[in-house]
């Protein structure tokens, strides 16, 4: 018989269920996730470093997991919460079940809750602070646990998170199976220098098929030993936590405005938000999931996109003489990208490399390129 494991809240809230990962306590920012496949690439998002995640889809688990769907190189998730953990793995792909895949990672899985209820409950309240446990059983330790763990507002995760050294990434996109068409991938033309906030893999396998050579730096390097490395372009990447505290790599940022082409995206359009004197703000329960409305204002469409992010750019904030915004969020209008207006700096909020999500804004990487072949002449 399994376990109980218990989900506590800052505000006093508990939730029991049955414990399915590792027998053990951990805390964080509880959000919740509306994608309705791709829980592998949740679990091993550094962006989510930090967090407690609900899913709202009803059955998780249920295909396993898979090596190749990795986003990083474990899972960062702080625990999961779900209302029906499936024992039973169905896919021809899964080579471990995601049971094992959670708990070979000391990361608690709680089962059986009402998610329908802690959702709305997160989404009237926000999002707050709480601990997942299959140790203790006391619901009151638990919550005074809760209000007692640093908020995300203010904290540096990026760095936490972050490569500690230089690497070289060749490995291009490739389909889940033989059946699936795929545009080739195009040789290497540029260089790019990608810096590690979190940075998810099927973002570097997307600049690798747009035909970039990439190099991964740390989230701490400077803007000089950056430009020493020749690059094409720069490309500010996805990562947990407030982007305010990171005032390191947002002067590094400012320094490379005008020097290079410049792509960013999540947590990178925050930094460049910030590093061209704007503000963010935190969102009451944030975007995660993989169904979101964007208007491309450019192009008058609308796209459907993956998110994942708790802060956002205040548009009030830009110097509109000097950006541009290019993407609205058609659900609260909320900034979701701009781009500079005299140097080829551009970024958005949103996942255009999905990994989970629709495959609406794959031309991004195309334009970064685009960017790069008209700054070389």
């Amino acid at each position: 018989m399994l376990d109980s494991a218990i989900l506590a809240l800052e505000d006093g809230t508990v939730f029991e269920g049955r414990s399915f990962g590792a027998p053990a306590e951990r805390s964080g920012e509880v959000v919740f996730n509306t994608s309705i496949t791709g829980y592998q690439e949740i679990f091993t998002d550094p962006s989510y470093s930090g967090q407690i995640i609900v899913l709202t889809y009803p059955q998780i688990g249920n295909y396993g997991t898979s090596s190749l769907d990795n986003e990083s190189a474990k899972p960062y998730i702080e625990g999961l919460v779900v209302r029906d953990f499936s024992p039973v793995t169905s896919n021809w792909r899964s080579d471990e079940e995601a049971r094992a895949f959670l708990g070979n990672a000391g990361i608690p899985v709680v089962s059986g809750l009402d998610t329908r209820t802690l959702v709305r409950h997160l989404r009237s309240r926000g999002t707050m602070r709480g601990v997942l446990s299959a140790i203790e059983k006391d619901p009151k330790k638990l919550v005074e646990k809760a209000r007692s763990i640093p908020s995300m507002a203010g904290l540096d995760l990026a760095t936490r998170v972050s490569t500690p050294a230089r690497y070289e990434w060749a490995a291009g996109v490739d389909p889940c199976s033989p059946s699936e068409f795929f545009p080739k991938g195009k040789p290497p033309v540029h260089h790019v220098v990608a810096y590690d906030f979190g940075i998810k893999h099927n973002i570097l396998r997307r600049l690798v098929h747009s035909g970039c050579r990439v190099t991964v730096v740390p989230s701490m390097t400077s803007a000089e030993d950056v430009l020493a490395l020749k690059p094409d372009g720069v490309f500010l990447s996805n990562g947990p936590g407030d982007p305010e505290p990171l005032t390191p790599q947002i002067a590094n940022i400012r320094r490379l405005i005008g020097k290079t082409p410049i792509f960013g995206i999540c947590l990178g359009n925050q930094l460049l938000g910030l590093a061209l004197g704007g503000k963010t703000f935190k969102l009451k329960f944030g975007h995660r999931g993989g169904n979101h409305p964007v208007l491309n204002k450019i192009t008058g469409r609308v796209e459907i996109t993956s998110h994942n992010h708790g802060f956002s750019v205040d548009p009030d904030s830009l110097n509109l003489n000097q950006v541009d915004i290019t993407h609205i969020n058609l659900n609260d209008n909320t900034l979701e990208g701009f781009r500079h207006r005299s140097e080829p700096v551009f970024c958005v909020q949103y996942h255009p490399e999905a990994a989970p999500g629709p495959h609406d804004s794959h031309y991004l990487f195309d334009d970064f390129t685009k960017l790069m072949s008209e700054s070389k002449k």
